[in-house]
């Protein structure tokens, strides 16, 4: 993220003594990316960022996948799922993955642990609820509609703060998670033809200091989960700068982009990541040609496997699949795809598509979660021709 931010405390230039009143000196922190060649912030702590006391083995969650295999479309019903006393974090019930991205669910109303995510960024969106992400950055206030973009190590955790359960949907990649390239200029600025720009970023903007010793912090990493013991508080940081942190963007501030003609997927793209990218469907204006066909046309990517989160509205395409509020489609490559029986005909003229939904692209196949297994109707892949197999 090539906006520059500064927070806090900082010298006058990198690199350089920066002295705590005490006449100690603080300790320069680097985070950067792709072997320090891409974006980096500088952060400065009271304490060494290194420092540990002890270390023990954090038992994950689930993380077992199951191949979708026989092949078919599937229709998940995240909002069946069970979720008893959870947070954020641990709470999280893992739905779909592959090696380059997983996707969870969870239901909170608990505080989560202090969390760093080893293998990739995070980009979790807030289905309902509202919640303050404390980050060794600084914190958002973040609630219905936000993605949370979370770097890659990153200190963090969840809490919640509405009447209301949190519900969030965590997109984990083993990469990093950014804009899409062609919505920026060379040198990193928003184009004027990006469906949103620097102005909707939420980030940070004064340090979040905390007092504490002997903190855990768990750390998800590629060999499975350590708790890491710190000696002194994780949030000690008094100031930083740099192109690299947690942000918020809400997706009501995404412009949509229309026309006379249905638009391709791509004109939906928010994010993207190695081997898969995020869209989102907000409430829109639709095709204004006179013979305009507003839903989308059948259509088959070769190359990925579609997810679809449905958020909120009425979506036109599904209507008599049984898809609603807090469902998951998810149609493989190697199936091809469209609007379900009689919603063509029911979409002519509609001027208007009042839906919210996240679809994640990726281009290896999908495995299922246990919470994608748990969640499954059974019914969704023969929804098209009225009839299923024999008995």
């Amino acid at each position: 993220m090539a906006f520059y931010r500064q927070v806090g405390s900082i010298p006058p230039k990198r690199h350089t003594q920066h002295r705590r009143p005490d006449g100690g000196l603080y300790a320069e922190e680097l985070v950067g990316e792709e072997g320090f060649s891409s974006d980096s912030s500088l952060l400065y702590h009271r304490g060494i960022p290194s420092a540990i006391v002890d270390a023990r083995p954090w038992t994950l969650p689930d993380q077992s996948l199951t191949p979708n295999a026989p092949l078919v479309p599937r229709h998940l019903r995240l909002h069946d799922l069970d979720f008893k006393e959870a947070d954020p974090v641990t709470g999280r019930r893992l739905v779909l993955g592959n090696a380059d991205v997983r996707i969870s669910y969870a239901v909170s109303t608990e505080i989560s642990p202090y969390y760093r995510n080893a293998i990739g960024d995070e980009c979790v969106y807030v289905e309902r609820g509202d919640a303050t992400v404390e980050t060794v950055f600084g914190a958002l206030t973040v609630g219905r509609g936000d993605y949370v973009i979370i770097p890659r190590m990153t200190a963090h955790r969840w809490i919640p703060t509405g009447a209301e359960p949190l519900r969030t949907y965590a997109i984990e990649a083993s990469s990093h998670i950014a804009p899409p390239a062609r919505y920026l200029s060379r040198f990193g600025q928003f184009l004027e033809h990006a469906p949103y720009c620097e102005r909707d970023l939420r980030g940070p903007v004064e340090p979040l200091l905390a007092e504490g010793s002997d903190v855990e912090v768990y750390v998800k990493h590629r060999g499975g989960g350590t708790i890491h013991v710190v000696p002194e508080h994780p949030f000690d940081v008094v100031g930083w700068d740099g192109c690299l942190y947690p942000y918020a963007f809400n997706i009501a501030d995404f412009e949509p982009i229309t026309g006379r003609v249905h638009q391709p997927p791509p004109v939906h793209q928010v994010f993207a990541g190695q081997n898969f990218v995020i869209c989102n469907f907000v409430p829109r204006k639709v095709d204004y040609h006179p013979l305009a066909v507003p839903v989308p046309y059948y259509h088959s990517n070769v190359d990925s496997d579609e997810v679809m989160f449905y958020v909120d509205g009425d979506y036109e395409a599904r209507k008599g699949s049984g898809i609603g509020k807090g469902s998951i489609s998810l149609h493989p490559g190697g199936h091809s795809h469209g609007p379900q029986p009689g919603a063509v005909e029911r979409s002519l003229g509609v001027e208007f598509f009042d839906e919210t939904a996240v679809m994640v692209d990726t281009f290896r196949p999908l495995d299922l979660g246990e919470a994608g297994l748990a969640s499954d109707d059974g019914r969704y892949a023969w929804s098209w021709s009225g009839r299923g197999p024999a008995a």
